[in-house]
């Protein structure tokens, strides 16, 4: 299965095994979409960011982790 993001495309290969239900399929099927980062990517990409917005919202977050280990 190829999943098309407008601006990628990204095969995922899933096969059902012997005796194997599809409910189990498509648990297996979600398991690779979550490990791949295929939605992560996706997401990001969802809106453009200049290269200040970034580094911004990275050192925002980057501020937010560090504050939050100290409580």
């Amino acid at each position: 299965m190829s999943l098309k993001l407008g601006w990628c495309v990204m095969s995922l290969q899933v096969s059902i095994r012997e005796g194997e239900s599809q409910d189990s399929l498509l648990r297996r099927f979600q398991r690779v979409v979550q490990t791949s980062g295929i939605l992560r990517e996706a997401k990001s990409h969802r809106h453009f960011l200049s290269r200040g917005e970034t580094a911004r919202l990275k050192a925002q977050k980057s501020a937010r982790r560090r504050k939050r280990g100290y409580e």
